[in-house]
């Protein structure tokens, strides 16, 4: 038995809640809908950290971030830290990446064998935050309300323009695999960096929404004393009183950020329509997820960074209509989980047997799941980066979530009953038993005296390093991709109707002239 293939597509701050099959009822999204309507659909799916670089990070490794210093934008992933890049290799797998993946490092493969992008962000150590100083703004890099304030059309973008390179490369590197593969089952990350902010859509995408009426946030911004510490950081954070946010500039932004949705989903309905034109798509396992989610205006809140739901839930799809009936699961999943799920699938298929960690997992295995033998599920997200001055944790377990940080309330919501999370039942005596369970948990999850004290002596570390080798000549760590135009296309040292007829999928019929 062939060992299956892997089509894992990533979206950046993509929420649940804006797409059709989580139920929203104007965002254009048919190709993720109809992946979900053949696959397994995680309707409680978690990022271990609502933001860019330790939700990958923890994606990648099937790690707590906060095990392995993975703690902001700005984090070194080590290179003796295994992915799921790395063990795949091990079982025979050819992997690829497409997109960005923001490994900060010189490192900028950490197991994949190609990778025919840059990244759309900086591999070095310009982007750590303070912890010394956490009222302090980084304007040249954090968040602010533009976004918000000039949100609308764009026919090109940065992040416009990267996608489209990423999502062309990814179905050349398909196009490559199928003609001149070689023999190895593949693994290709496609990641794109839509719907993340700025929220400017193409035309063609924002036209879908035209006459729409588009929904306002369901929860409005509480009043600063009524309001969560953390939501008050993050307030300052991304400087949300420096402009007036209007309720049209909020509609704005939201049209443009389903747009973007479309956008994405446009790329995905081209990468499964390649797997089905190069007959790959039955030997094919498609993995639909995001780094985080987006608030998009709950709360008040913008982007993410939250351990609000907008924020911290992810969409996670896996289809596989040859391995796993279509279904949806109930139970928490999250990132750390892909890692051992692909190992188990890729096993199972016919890779062979799978190696065993090199460190402990934090993640298990979704197959039981996607088969529907599980009902239980466990999802744990960590917080220590900008916007925060000491470690958050949440702890999502049956209908509970719960979270945690030094000086700050606890807060205990019931999703079932309150999925909008209004109403705190840390101090309900009634959920004493409940609380005390996740305190006991988060014990035994860290101790946030010592992260704090190894996150403040990392940023110290990078801080120090990056002023160091920003100063005389520059050598960077961004990711070159290689090309050898001499072999590409049509070159003199090639046999021209050989080199064609190879070019070709499917191969075309054997050309045996008289003159041979």
């Amino acid at each position: 038995m062939a060992a299956s293939n892997f089509l894992i597509v990533m979206a950046d701050q993509l929420t649940p809640f804006a797409l059709g099959c989580y139920g929203h009822p104007l965002v254009r999204s048919p190709h993720i809908d109809a992946l979900a309507a053949e696959g397994v659909v995680f309707d409680s799916a978690y990022c271990n950290s609502p933001l860019c670089t330790p939700g990958r990070y923890a994606f990648m490794t099937g790690r707590y971030v906060s095990r392995f210093g993975g703690y902001d934008n700005a984090a070194y992933l080590p290179s003796t830290l295994p992915t799921f890049a790395h063990y795949l290799r091990a079982m025979g797998y050819r992997t690829c990446l497409s997109g960005k993946m923001h490994f900060v490092g010189p490192d900028q493969l950490h197991g994949f064998e190609q990778r025919v992008t840059t990244d759309i962000y900086p591999a070095d150590f310009g982007w750590v935050p303070d912890w010394r100083m956490p009222e302090q703004r980084i304007d040249l890099w954090y968040h602010n309300m533009s976004s918000v304030k000039q949100a609308g059309v764009a026919e090109i973008t940065n992040q416009l323009a990267y996608d489209d390179e990423v999502g062309a490369q990814a179905l050349r590197w398909l196009y490559d695999a199928a003609r001149n593969g070689d023999g190895r089952p593949f693994c290709l990350v496609t990641s794109f960096i839509h719907p993340h902010d700025p929220y400017a859509a193409r035309r063609q995408f924002w036209d879908l929404y035209e006459g729409e009426e588009i929904d306002l946030p369901r929860v409005a911004r509480p009043a600063a004393e009524a309001n969560d510490p953390h939501s008050l950081r993050l307030e300052r954070a991304i400087a949300v009183d420096a402009a007036e946010v209007t309720e049209e500039d909020v509609r704005r932004a939201r049209r443009a950020y389903y747009a973007n949705v479309s956008y994405v989903d446009h790329w995905l309905g081209r990468l499964m329509q390649t797997l089905t034109d190069l007959g790959l798509r039955d030997d094919t396992v498609v993995v639909f997820l995001s780094d985080h989610g987006d608030m998009l205006g709950e709360r008040g809140l913008w982007y993410k960074m939250s351990l609000y739901e907008w924020s911290v839930r992810i969409p996670l799809i896996v289809s596989a209509p040859q391995l796993f009936a279509a279904r949806r699961v109930a139970a928490p999943a999250s990132q750390v989980d892909v890692l051992p799920s692909l190992m188990a699938l890729a096993a199972e298929s016919g890779a062979g047997e799978m190696p065993e960690p090199v460190d402990p997992l934090d993640g298990v295995s979704l197959l039981p799941a996607c088969r529907g033998e599980a009902d239980q599920g466990r999802a744990v997200s960590e917080y220590l980066a900008e916007g925060a001055a000491a470690p958050l944790l949440m702890i999502r377990q049956g209908r509970f979530k719960y979270t945690c940080c030094p000086g700050d309330p606890e807060q205990l919501f019931d999703l079932e009953a309150d999925p909008d999370e209004l109403t705190n039942l840390a101090g309900d005596p009634g959920q004493a038993e409940v609380l005390a369970d996740f305190r006991r948990q988060a014990g035994a999850h860290w101790d946030t005296e010592a992260v704090a004290r190894a996150v403040l002596e990392d940023q110290a570390r990078r801080r120090f390093i990056n002023g160091a080798l920003t100063r005389g000549q520059h050598t960077g760590w961004d990711y070159q991709p290689p090309r050898a135009a001499g072999d590409e296309y049509t070159r003199s040292h090639m046999e021209l109707s050989d080199h064609d007829a190879r070019s070709r999928f499917p191969p075309p019929p054997a050309f045996t002239p008289r003159w041979r």
